[in-house]
């Protein structure tokens, strides 16, 4: 008896730090599936049906291992990804890295408002109401916040994306055939399936969460003791992101394909599923749209000015005040405003801007990837922390594919 007690006490006990310790994987990988995933997603599933869902597993495995050791970074260092990268790399690689990261982010950001403008036409709202309320909606909740206090709103946030699983079930999906593709993955070689494989890998695995992972892990204070729990909260996290993922590409798969319906946006996927698989459906399409695009707005912009402050020396940190870290907060201020403003510009390119922030975050991966490989197999950085070797082979086969996905998008193009 005195034994179940202990351990009945023990669980609790283990139940609680975890409590306290969730939140960086699962927020990092919820917001993954952001209005530019959501709309990559459903490209995917109207162009090729089923065909490539098989690109979820490899992703989900580099996401875990990637995941793993940036937070194992954070840890370890108590510094941030892009802090590291200028310290070993120089001021002038650490420019260039970082010019495109910030214009791949902020046409990132401006597809998130795109996302809230594409959901809110859903249910009959202007965007001119919809994307200036939001953004300062936003706004107020990182500048007058707290960490803690943001974290729960996106946990929330995490569990509503659920939302797909049930608009992908009302397309009453043919899981024989997902199987098949799964167990006999396809790909056609031409410019159109490779972008959007490159996409699709660029947005289950974007540069900018790495930097949000290692800074969100820094800013909760998390220790070595902790790491078991992390890395829980990381599987979660991803797991959280590939369900999602699948169920958007079911949702317009066995809907969209097969009626031969073309989509661009999101929003199309959310209209077209009105008729074909209930109002319910598009509705619950809709609301899953404007969730992500609400909560990657929120994140985007706050890990890009993290990222771009701490490579540059500036202070920066949702818990800091105005004037502790005045261009952390300059910089988050101006991407919001910059983004939300091209949505408002009427004939503004937003699919263009949607799809290629995408691709140019696939083609960017590599690099971040590559720097990261290197400083967690730096001893006078990790210690014995350092890599494993299945977590080296993991990472770097990772980098030579999308390498070489990125090389053949060019070719073709020019070809």
């Amino acid at each position: 008896m005195a034994v179940l007690k202990f351990r009945k006490r023990k669980f609790w006990a283990q139940l609680a730090v975890f409590a306290a310790v969730i939140g960086p994987g699962i927020i990092t990988g919820s917001v993954d599936n952001d209005a530019g995933g959501i709309t990559t997603y459903s490209v995917a599933g109207a162009l090729y049906g089923y065909n490539l869902i098989w690109t979820l597993i490899p992703s989900f495995l580099v996401l875990i291992i990637i995941q793993e050791m940036n937070a194992r970074m954070g840890i370890v260092t108590g510094k941030g990804l892009a802090d590291l990268i200028r310290e070993n790399a120089g001021v002038k690689v650490t420019f260039f890295i970082f010019i495109g990261l910030l214009i791949a982010d902020i046409g990132n950001t401006t597809t998130e408002f795109a996302g809230v403008a594409g959901s809110m036409e859903v249910f009959g709202i202007s965007k001119y109401i919809a994307v200036p309320t939001v953004a300062f909606a936003i706004w107020i909740l990182v500048v007058k916040g707290t960490y803690r206090s943001a974290e729960k709103i996106f946990l929330i946030f995490s569990v509503c994306l659920l939302t797909y699983i049930v608009s992908a079930l009302m397309g009453k999906p043919h899981w024989a055939e997902i199987g098949q593709s799964i167990v006999h993955p396809k790909l056609d070689m031409n410019s159109q399936s490779i972008a959007l494989v490159i996409g699709l890998v660029g947005t289950t695995i974007a540069p900018w969460m790495q930097f949000y992972m290692q800074s969100a892990v820094i800013e909760k204070g998390l220790k070595m003791k902790n790491y078991k729990y992390v890395l829980v909260d990381i599987i979660i996290g991803c797991i959280a992101t590939v369900v999602v993922a699948f169920f958007i590409i079911v949702a317009c798969a066995s809907t969209l394909h097969e009626n031969g319906i073309i989509i661009n946006e999101a929003k199309d996927a959310a209209m077209a599923l009105k008729p074909l698989a209930g109002a319910l459906s598009g509705y619950v399409f809709a609301f899953g749209l404007f969730i992500a695009s609400v909560f990657s707005a929120t994140i985007l912009p706050l890990a890009t000015a993290f990222y771009v402050c701490e490579a540059f020396g500036f202070e920066a940190g949702i818990d800091k005040k105005w004037k502790e870290a005045p261009e952390f907060y300059v910089l988050y201020t101006g991407i919001i405003a910059v983004s939300a403003l091209i949505i408002l510009v009427p004939n503004a390119p937003l699919i263009a801007i949607s799809l290629w922030s995408q691709v140019l975050n696939g083609m960017l991966l590599p690099v971040v990837l590559i720097c990261m490989i290197l400083l967690v197999n730096d001893k006078r950085i990790m210690g014995k922390h350092v890599n494993r070797p299945v977590n080296n082979i993991i990472g770097w086969t990772a980098v030579v594919v999308l390498v070489a996905l990125s090389l053949v998008l060019i070719l073709m193009s020019i070809f």
